[in-house]
C-alpha cells in the first residue's frame, strides 16, 4: 500500500496515518521525493483499511501494489538507485567495470589480475573465495585465505572487491573483507540468506538464476530490501535454454526490461553466459549499448592454467583492448567508463 500525501501535510496528517497503520498490527514507513511525502506499507492489502485511510485529511490518494515485488518497483520509485560502494557509483552516468579472476587461486595470480584491470580502468575487483561448483572433486577456493587475499588486493591497488557468500553463516565472515556480497545464481532463491543479507547493509550484487524469471530475480531482491537493506544490484547471467553453442544465453532483454520494471542498477555478466571468452567482448559491447550499469567480466594471467573457468577468462591484452571499445560503446549511449 502507498498513501500519497497533499503536499502541505504536516507532520500532524503524516502522524494520523502512520497511528492508524500500525493499530493495525502493520509497520509503515514514510518516503520523501523532493515536495512528495508517501507512507508505505508494502504488505498492506486491505480494501477496508484504504477507505479508513482515504478518510483522513491531506491524504491525496490510497494505492495498492500491483506487482508481487513492491519496494524494488518503479511504483516505489521513479529515479534510479545508485548504489554507492565507497567511491564507487553504481547506477550512475558510469558504466563500472568489475575484473578480475573466477577464483582467488594465489597471491601472484590475485595480484598480477588486479593489476591489469585496474590499469584497464576497472573500478572493481573481482574473485571467487568460496566456489560453488557442480563436482565435488573440483576446486573449491581458498577460503578465509582467499578472502585475505582480497582484502590485501584492495590495500595495493585501491579497488573495491566483490565475492560470493554461499551460507547465512558465513555472511559476517564474508561481509569482514569484501565491498560489495555476490548472491550467485545458484543461491539466488536461497531465502535464509537472502533474508540474513537483508539484516545488514553492504551492497549485494544478486545473480539470475538459470532458470530464474524477471519477475522471480526481483522478488528475491525483494526479501533483501524488505529486510532493510536497500543497496542491491541485480545482474544479468544467462539462462539455460535449448541452445548448447554457448554456456547458458544471455538475455540481454532482461537489461531494458528491468530498469523499466525495478529502479535498482543492472549489470552483466557476460562470461558466465558465454562460456567462451571469443564471445565475451560482442556480449559485454551489448550489455553497454542496452543500458547496463555495469559489467562483471573474468580476467586471467593465464587464462590456459586457471582453476576455475579459464575457458571463459580473457587475457590481460584481450581485457584492455575490450574496454577501449566499451568506452566508445558508453559514449555512444550518453554514458562514460
Amino acid at each position: 500500500m502507498r498513501v500519497i500525501m497533499e503536499k502541505n501535510a504536516g507532520l500532524k496528517e503524516i502522524g494520523q496515518v502512520i497511528a492508524l497503520v500500525e493499530g493495525k498490527d502493520y509497520k509503515p514507513f514514510v518516503v520523501r521525493n523532493g515536495d512528495s511525502v508517501m507512507v508505505c506499507a508494502p504488505s498492506v492489502d486491505d480494501d477496508a483499511l484504504f477507505d479508513e485511510i482515504r478518510a483522513l485529511p491531506k491524504v491525496k490518494e490510497v494505492r495498492p501494489f500491483s506487482k508481487p515485488y513492491r519496494l524494488v518497483s518503479r511504483e516505489f520509485r521513479k529515479g534510479d538507485t545508485i548504489v554507492s560502494v565507497g567511491d564507487v557509483q553504481i547506477g550512475g552516468k558510469e558504466v563500472v567495470i568489475m575484473a578480475g579472476p573466477c577464483a582467488v587461486e594465489s597471491r601472484k595470480q590475485l595480484f598480477d589480475a588486479a593489476s591489469c584491470v585496474k590499469d584497464a580502468g576497472a573500478k572493481v575487483l573481482r574473485g571467487g573465495a568460496f566456489k560453488p561448483r557442480s563436482s565435488p572433486y573440483s576446486f573449491q577456493g581458498l577460503k578465509q585465505e582467499g578472502l585475505k587475499l582480497l582484502a590485501e588486493a584492495r590495500e595495493e591497488f585501491g579497488l573495491k572487491i566483490v565475492t560470493e557468500v554461499l551460507t547465512p553463516e558465513d555472511v559476517d565472515l564474508v561481509s569482514s573483507y569484501t565491498d560489495i556480497l555476490q548472491v550467485g545464481a545458484r543461491n539466488m532463491q536461497n531465502f535464509s540468506l537472502l533474508e540474513r543479507i537483508g539484516q545488514g547493509s553492504k551492497p549485494v550484487l544478486l545473480k539470475r538464476g538459470m532458470m530464474a524469471t524477471i519477475e522471480e530475480l526481483l522478488m528475491s531482491a525483494e526479501y533483501i530490501v524488505s529486510g532493510g537493506n536497500p543497496n542491491v544490484i541485480l545482474c544479468e547471467r544467462g539462462i539455460r535454454t535449448f541452445e548448447k553453442y554457448t554456456r547458458y544465453t544471455l538475455d540481454i532483454s532482461a537489461v531494458p526490461v528491468l530498469k523499466e520494471l525495478s529502479h535498482l542498477p543492472v549489470v552483466v555478466d557476460p562470461s558466465h553466459a558465454a562460456g567462451d571468452s571469443r564471445y565475451v567482448e560482442a556480449l559485454s559491447l551489448a550489455a553497454v549499448a542496452s543500458g547496463a550499469d555495469g559489467i562483471l567480466v573474468e580476467v586471467h594471467p593465464c587464462p590456459q592454467d586457471a582453476l576455475c573457468d579459464g575457458k571463459q577468462s580473457l587475457t590481460v591484452e584481450s581485457f584492455r583492448c575490450m574496454v577501449d571499445k566499451l568506452k566508445n560503446v558508453a559514449q555512444a549511449v550518453g554514458r562514460t567508463i
